[in-house]
């Protein structure tokens, strides 16, 4: 009778699928997501190679194509260092659906059973945001901070910039407006786990805009200050938008 009570009950157990996992086990999961994660990198990693010259010609160097300011490279092996360097930043923002599915796997156990329903749709409409922070600055950043650059000269001194300082900012600023284009996300899984209440976000409101203009001259490192100001006005608006979010998110909640 004990051993048929014991089966019944492991039975139980998992159907329910809600096994409390110890602290290696937690440990053995986030090393197999960081595992799956990797691979998905290095999977686009090894595409992006395969496509890198049109990716560099035509893409990466056309805002300083339209702004008309000449490239050089000034280092040995310069070149294949920046396109190892592009090949591994594609790698990443192509896995990035594979990256924030993993991410919310591993944070599912923790959720209720009808949230982790949500899991996929919070995967695309994560990934959405991220690649519309990069479009933007892609076809609204760069293109303004290039004109700006490159208005700057005199008949003595010439604008010729080189290439890895060039490709370095484009990649920062695309990189940090996709993750500050993240904040209605992050500002929807903090309403659902209490952390945050949209009055909590009304009534720091001028505190918050400070915040957002020192936090877009950090993330655009190397760029002018028009970059960083463009990249602040989004960010305004966005926090608007993540208090209503965060509105929704607690109703829900409750």
């Amino acid at each position: 009778m004990a051993a048929e009570e014991t089966i019944q009950n492991q039975g139980k157990i998992t159907e329910g699928n809600d096994v409390e996992m110890s602290f290696l086990d937690h440990i053995e999961e986030l090393r197999w997501r960081i595992i799956y994660a990797i691979i998905g990198i290095v999977v686009f990693t090894i595409v992006a190679w395969i496509f890198i010259n049109p990716i560099v010609e035509i893409v990466l160097l056309k805002p300083a194509r339209d702004a008309k300011v000449p490239l050089q490279n000034l280092r040995p092996f310069g070149q294949l260092f920046l396109y190892v360097q592009v090949a591994i930043t594609v790698g990443i923002i192509c896995s990035l659906p594979n990256i924030f599915y993993q991410l919310w796997e591993f944070i599912s156990p923790a959720l209720k059973k009808r949230e982790r329903k949500y899991i996929l749709w919070i995967v695309f409409f994560s990934t959405f945001c991220f690649l519309a922070g990069i479009a933007f600055a892609y076809f609204v950043m760069l293109p303004m901070a290039m004109n700006f650059g490159a208005q700057f000269g005199t008949a003595e001194i010439s604008n010729q910039w080189t290439i890895d300082e060039y490709i370095s900012i484009i990649i920062s600023v695309m990189l940090a407006a996709g993750v500050v284009f993240e904040l209605p996300m992050i500002s929807f899984f903090l309403s659902k786990l209490g952390i945050l209440t949209p009055k909590f976000m009304r009534k720091y409101r001028r505190h918050a805009i400070v915040i957002i203009m020192i936090l877009a001259a950090f993330l655009t490192p190397g760029a002018d200050p028009v970059s960083q100001i463009i990249l602040a006005v989004p960010l305004v608006l966005l926090y608007e938008i993540s208090i209503f979010i965060s509105k929704l998110s607690s109703k829900k909640s409750d």
